[in-house]
């Protein structure tokens, strides 16, 4: 975890006044959180040419690609940090699986739900197809399989109680259990 005498409010709100030192401090001081983040999504793939630090790169760059950043708090930075690495694990694994014609499995979080492995692109697409129905529980999954985020950080990322994440979670899963073993065809 970062440390607690970290201005992350003073840092923020430079950042979003344009300052891009402010960013960089930013980052700098989350590495040690987007490390473990990143480990926790490529621990067990043994068929996986990124890194732990490719991953983070490629996330990283992408961030900066934003032109506008409304990031208010460490939990915000870290839920679409882990919305950019689910992306940069799932574009990964499309590149590999056209060249392969196979699907690439990987461990999600070691620390939610036993550490299953789960086939990331038929995550991807049950992700998109909840992302339709409700948003906030498709940002809920992004927050606790790939941020590696606590009920008690997507609370505070969202605003909501904890009991409630708690009861979404439930239902976010429950959700994505049938949807994934009952895919449609995509592709």
């Amino acid at each position: 975890m970062a440390s607690a005498q970290t201005d992350w409010a003073g840092l923020f709100q430079s950042w979003r006044d344009g300052d891009e030192a402010a960013r960089d401090r930013l980052i700098a001081a989350l590495m040690p959180e987007l490390r473990q983040i990143a480990a926790a999504r490529l621990r067990g793939e043994a068929s996986s040419s990124l890194s732990t630090d490719d991953l983070i790169n490629d996330a990283i760059v992408r961030f900066l690609r934003f032109d506008r950043v409304s990031l208010v708090d460490r939990a915000h930075f870290i839920a679409l940090a882990s919305r950019i690495m689910r992306n940069v694990l799932t574009d990964h694994a499309r590149a590999k699986s056209a060249n392969k014609r196979q699907h690439q499995k990987i461990e999600l979080n070691t620390r939610v739900d036993g550490g299953q492995r789960i086939d990331l692109e038929s995550l991807n697409f049950a992700l998109i197809r909840l992302g339709v129905i409700d948003k906030a529980l498709m940002e809920l999954v992004e927050m606790r399989y790939f941020g590696a985020m606590s009920i008690e950080d997507v609370a505070l990322a969202t605003g909501q109680s904890a009991a409630t994440v708690k009861r979404r979670w439930r239902t976010a899963r429950a959700w994505l259990a049938d949807a994934m073993a009952s895919p449609i065809e995509h592709g």
